[in-house]
């Protein structure tokens, strides 16, 4: 969703370090370029011109222009300042000490209030939380249904009562979990095509009798403006305490999440970033801003590989590294840990320099499933043993992973050299470690 904002502020700082020398004439060019990114980026208009003006108020300042890094600071002054976009944030939820901590999920038709349910349910049991769930949407068809078939593919327990009274349900699966022992309960809420007076009242009578400690709007960020204005009617009338962005990975300008905090007046506490129930996560607007800059998000990064790969899988990975002993079923393994971790674009994006310098539409995933197709393809002496495949096995596999020649050709010769590079890496690291051994004092 960021790419085309994120890739224009880059190449607006980009111009910008060309640079020879600072003036109040360059910073006032540089602004209104970033002001013309953030408006096509459907950011409000409001907050696009307090943003502007409080980054002109520090960038102009003499000890900026006439420092030896100006470029530098300016991007440091608009990095603090987006930043400031998000207020004070609080990813995740708030640390209520009720037990069950009620969490109710509001928001209009088509927002994506059931799949992110069902989403914040399965991240909190990767908390170690124990949460159960319930729908109070006894109105639209097959709702209740919905959630249970979410819930039942996360391994989630749903409250089953069979009352067709939204606050009825609400009240009984409260009670439902305090007895079994749940230690957080997630609402799910009716919506509508738009906000409506009866919705409205259905929300606070379920609010009042359920007294949740974190009551999240899910806003739809393809829906732009129209989100933040109505998240403000939510809050207005409900209370907000967070909002949860959803269709994050879509092809919307992102001005959405920009706008909420400063025009709404709450944070936004969780993002949903693809389609797969592991597609939500805490929204850490530190990670968003470096990204927009082109600053990668490397914490971000290390969090899904850690999800993605076993601890003692990578051992034994490295292990087989350091003895030259890797096979075409170990990079197979690999990639698909690196399917696991998301959306590929979304990964190299994550990577510091390198998500800005691949052009949008050019990151082809399938590339990795037609490497797995060949690899599958192969008898287990030719994954183990490369160097068997002649002319008339490259033909087998090639017919059956439904593929080319030229693609098995190409598969093998980047084995190869990923493992040459991989050897020279290993050698280097004994002969370190055999010199850090030899200079060791004797125990005596």
């Amino acid at each position: 969703m960021f790419q085309a904002l994120g890739s224009r502020l880059q190449d607006v700082f980009g111009s910008l370090r060309r640079e020879v020398r600072l003036t109040p004439e360059t910073v006032e060019r540089t602004l209104r370029e970033i002001r013309l990114a953030l408006l096509e980026a459907d950011v409000n208009f409001k907050v696009v011109k307090a943003f502007i003006d409080r980054v002109r108020d520090r960038a102009t300042e003499r000890a900026v222009l006439d420092s030896l890094t100006p470029s530098q600071q300016v991007v440091a002054i608009v990095r603090d300042e987006l930043l400031q976009l998000f207020g004070e944030s609080r990813a995740g939820l708030s640390a209520a000490a009720d037990r069950p901590q009620v969490v109710l999920l509001v928001g209009l038709q088509g927002s994506g209030k059931t799949t992110t349910t069902a989403k914040l349910g399965r991240w909190l049991s990767g908390q170690g939380r124990h949460p159960l769930l319930v729908s109070t949407d006894v109105r639209r068809p097959a709702a209740i249904e919905q959630l249970a078939v979410l819930a039942r593919d996360a391994g989630l327990r749903i409250h089953e009562g069979d009352s067709g009274d939204p606050v009825r349900r609400a009240a009984a699966a409260v009670s439902e979990a305090r007895q079994l022992g749940f230690d957080v309960l997630l609402v799910d809420t009716a919506g509508r095509l738009h906000l409506d007076e009866e919705m409205m009242r259905e929300i606070v009578a379920i609010r009042d009798a359920v007294k949740p400690s974190d009551l999240l709007f899910v806003a739809d960020a393809m829906t732009g403006q129209d989100a933040v204005r109505s998240a403000g009617e939510f809050n207005h009338r409900l209370g907000v305490t967070g909002v949860v962005l959803t269709k994050l990975d879509g092809d919307a300008r992102g001005g959405a999440a920009l706008s909420v905090v400063s025009v709404v007046g709450v944070p936004v506490t969780f993002a949903a970033t693809g389609e797969r129930m592991e597609d939500l996560e805490p929204f850490r607007p530190d990670r968003l801003v470096s990204r927009l800059l082109g600053m990668g998000d490397v914490l971000s990064l290390v969090e899904r590989a850690e999800q993605a790969i076993a601890q003692d899988d990578a051992a034994s990975m490295a292990t087989r590294i350091r003895s030259n002993g890797l096979t075409l079923d170990d990079l197979k393994q690999q990639m698909r840990a690196v399917g696991r971790m998301g959306p590929l674009n979304q990964v190299l994006g994550m990577i510091p320099g390198l998500g800005s310098r691949i052009p949008e539409g050019e990151v082809d995933a399938s590339v990795m499933t037609r490497m797995v197709a060949i690899i599958d393809s192969m008898t287990a002496q030719e994954r183990r043993t490369p160097a068997v495949m002649n002319g008339s096995r490259r033909r087998r596999v090639a017919r059956g992973s439904g593929t080319t020649v030229q693609d098995v050709n190409r598969l093998l010769r980047q084995f190869a050299e990923m493992r040459k590079m991989l050897k020279t890496v290993g050698g280097r690291s004994r002969r370190k470690g055999k010199r850090r051994r030899m200079a060791l004092p004797t125990m005596q």
